[in-house]
């Protein structure tokens, strides 16, 4: 199923296409575009796919995880320095932290450096941030902190890499009253079928507010931080939706120049469970107020609820500020997993339409019956890439709108 997207490509990344949520693009030293993808779960790491021609992908290095009890999930490139996020599947094991990897020769990344994250309680890094050469912001683990509810065992943690052989922690910050020790009381739990923790998710920062975390807090909503001081985070302000709705809040997009965020709320149980899981449009002005305005519209998408797999938000591109990515702040790329990637013009927020979207078929080797896509990145060139969750692997599409 597709309307005004086209496929160019599709790569099964060499039968491992069970793919996660970082999707990285580095200009490679000799010219070539090299996106860097993050699997959802062991035997494999990540995989560096030459999509210098969009219609050729060609995989140039794919490397293995030290064991099958972790996950990768997560990275991001700045320059020829990688970060990848290491979360194990139940704490206290080992690695579990960030790895940075030096990808000036991308068939041979050669690693640098480990933050071991790792603990009795901790689980490591489920997703990080890493635009500026220097900072890694990663929703992660940390070993001093103990939470009072294991689901809420990751925090907002923030990285000093401005010398990449010896990554320092400077900062962290956590929901009141979820740690041991806390003045604050335990928040309020969703219903057990709808308990995903209150816990860091998304950590995006942006060089046009390099003072400002815009921090999706999984059951806790979203936050505005203050990171002026790097050692002290600051929450401005949180907007929350659920309940009434079902959590999981995972990416907060800010757009500057409209004095708009968008933020995502996961779908993360299959046929509708956890229906509905929404994009939302919400108004900055006043970074303190954060009011909500419109969702982006679901008709193309609530028909497929029960047709297997997930159903319904996921990731947007987030317009990173780095060399090679597409930035709009009236077009936003959203994935939702058996619903596809989808396009919608928010040129006017209060009537967002929807002008674009692709639905593969379902994958061979998928463990469920239809296509689960799963992130998306868009160059500079307007390609949009997406990977499947499970077998798909990346697709490379031409979009016209």
């Amino acid at each position: 199923m597709l309307h005004n997207m086209k496929l160019l490509a599709q790569h099964t990344l060499n039968g491992h296409g069970g793919m996660g949520e970082g999707m990285s693009m580095q200009l490679a030293r000799d010219g070539r575009r090299i996106l860097w993808l993050a699997h959802e779960s062991a035997p494999k790491n990540f995989t560096a796919v030459d999509v210098s021609d969009p219609r050729a992908p060609r995989v140039v290095v794919q490397t293995d995880l030290p064991h099958a009890q972790m996950r990768s999930n997560s990275l991001e490139t700045s320059g020829d320095l990688m970060a990848v996020a290491y979360q194990v599947s139940k704490p206290g094991l080992k690695p579990a932290g960030v790895e940075l990897f030096d990808i000036s020769v991308p068939e041979k990344p050669r690693s640098v450096s480990f933050f071991d994250a790792s603990g009795r309680t901790s689980r490591g890094c489920h997703v990080l941030w890493f635009v500026d050469g220097v900072t890694v912001h990663t929703a992660c683990s940390d070993p001093e902190l103990t939470p009072l509810n294991q689901k809420d065992d990751q925090v907002y943690r923030i990285l000093d890499v401005s010398n990449p052989s010896k990554p320092v922690a400077v900062g962290r910050w956590h929901l009141e009253g979820t740690m041991q020790g806390d003045d604050a009381p335990p928040p309020a739990r969703l219903p057990k079928k709808f308990d995903a923790g209150f816990r860091a998710h998304n950590t995006n920062v942006y060089p046009e507010r390099p003072d400002r975390c815009y921090l999706g807090y999984l059951d806790g909503g979203m936050m505005v931080m203050d990171i002026s001081d790097r050692a002290r985070p600051k929450m401005i302000s949180r907007w929350i939706n659920s309940p009434p709705y079902n959590g999981f809040t995972h990416t907060v997009l800010p757009l500057f120049g409209r004095d708009l965020l968008v933020v995502t709320d996961e779908s993360i149980q299959d046929d509708g469970a956890d229906w509905p899981k929404l994009v939302w449009l919400v108004d900055g002005r006043d970074e303190r107020n954060p009011v909500s305005i419109a969702t982006l519209p679901v008709t193309g998408v609530k028909p497929l609820l029960h047709r297997g797999g997930r159903c319904g938000a996921h990731n947007v591109h987030e317009n990173p500020p780095v060399p090679g990515a597409w930035k709009s702040e009236d077009v936003v790329l959203g994935t939702f997993f058996n619903a596809g990637v989808r396009a919608y013009d928010i040129t006017d927020p209060y009537a967002p339409s929807e002008v674009a979207y692709y639905i593969p078929p379902t994958p061979q080797g998928s463990r469920v019956s239809t296509a689960q896509i799963n992130d998306v990145f868009v160059d500079d060139r307007g390609v949009v890439f997406a990977v499947d969750r499970h077998a798909g692997g990346l697709y490379a599409l031409e979009m016209s709108l």
